[in-house]
């Protein structure tokens, strides 16, 4: 049979490639005449960079230093794609891992924009922008500052995103995360770069508006550290971050994706797209599907939102008329849809009696996992 492994990562645990690999490994030990593709997958947060290095033969990495989400220099890469494309990801530029305490007023978007310019400078054709995982509430000010936005600071000075890359240090600044957009002077659209000639498209799970109740502080600021008193105070600021931007609409979905990162690449002139299904179609996943026999697909806890185009319901749906697996570090959803499933959680439980083993030693209980649904096959 033909068997294609695309799980998504197991989020902390482990990257989508590596549980592809254990997975893949797993199904050939029970099975060792068939033929494994492994497709590891993503949705725009962290592994999406891995994923496509994974999947797009001839892909180059590109080391890059910029300014991490709390000020202090972060080492990453973009990764540079045959067709002349770029691929970065927000997750391991400004991205919530990076941060030793949260810093839910200070944390920015800048060294995104950043790596983006890195990129450009390069000379990318065209960009894919993976967006989730996000450390920051900036409304993608600090991205936008590194993409040359103009200004004019509150002091009168040189303002934020005067095209240096680096915005300005004073009040104001488009590096001060949240607290900076009080201050904030005049704004000008009219220095930022110029998109690529490919076009920029963003990769995000998230439909979220930037304002409102789902919006973005309502929603994803209290995993970035904002108490409950603080939320209107964001709101606030984000609403008034908007009204700058008359043309660009915030109720677009996905504007609120990243702490607001989607409204910042919207007013760039960005396109925001849902993140798993734009993976799937760059990689190529339908047509290798379709000569699929078996496909199994994995993320790290299954639930009430994995239908919400998460990557396993994506997955899913694409191979629709094969037989369709899933592997999840847990499972809290019914899993109709598939034909077999397995839970990390409940093989540790099995095999050593320490449900927590799953989250520490994911892969080995992945590779048993692949045994185990290709002896269901």
């Amino acid at each position: 049979m033909h068997v294609v492994v695309a799980p998504d990562s197991f989020k902390g645990t482990a990257t989508a490639a590596a549980v592809a690999v254990a997975i893949g490994d797993g199904w050939l030990t029970t099975r060792p005449d068939d033929t494994v593709t492994l497709l590891p997958m993503a949705d725009g947060g962290e592994g999406t960079l891995d994923a496509f290095a994974a999947a797009v033969p001839g892909s180059r990495r590109m080391p890059v230093t910029v300014t991490g989400p709390a000020g202090a220099p972060v080492d990453a890469e973009w990764l540079a794609l045959p067709d002349g494309r770029a691929v970065v990801e927000l997750a391991a530029t400004s991205g919530l891992p990076l941060l030793s305490t949260l810093e839910p007023d200070a944390a920015q978007t800048t060294g995104f924009g950043e790596a983006i310019a890195a990129a450009l400078d390069a000379g990318a054709t065209g960009l894919v922008l993976g967006i989730g995982g996000s450390a920051s509430t900036d409304g993608g000010a600090g991205l936008l500052g590194a993409l040359g936005l103009g200004g004019v600071g509150a002091g009168g000075g040189a303002g934020p995103g005067s095209g240096s890359g680096s915005g300005s240090a004073g009040p104001g600044s488009l590096l001060d995360g949240l607290d900076g957009l009080d201050d904030l002077g005049d704004l000008t659209t009219s220095t930022l770069r110029p998109l690529p000639p490919l076009g920029v498209t963003v990769l995000t799970d998230v439909t979220s508006p930037l304002l409102g109740p789902t919006g973005a502080a309502a929603v994803f600021g209290p995993q970035k550290g904002v108490t409950p008193d603080r939320v209107p105070v964001h709101e606030a600021r984000l609403a008034a971050w908007a009204a700058r931007f008359p043309d660009v609409d915030p109720t677009t979905p996905g504007a609120g994706a990243a702490g607001g990162a989607g409204f910042g690449l919207l007013v760039w002139g960005a396109t925001l797209a849902r993140g798993a299904g734009a993976v799937a179609a760059v990689l190529g996943l339908p047509d290798v599907v379709a000569t699929a026999d078996v496909v199994v697909t994995g993320e790290g806890r299954f639930d009430g939102q994995s239908a919400a185009g998460k990557v396993a319901s994506v997955v899913c749906a694409m191979a629709e008329g094969r037989r369709r697996m899933l592997v999840a570090g847990a499972i809290d959803a019914p899993v109709d849809d598939f034909d077999a499933a397995a839970s990390l959680t409940v093989i540790a439980t099995q095999t050593t009696g320490e449900p927590s083993d799953a989250m520490a030693d994911p892969l080995r209980f992945a590779r048993i996992a692949g045994q185990r649904l290709a002896a269901r096959a």
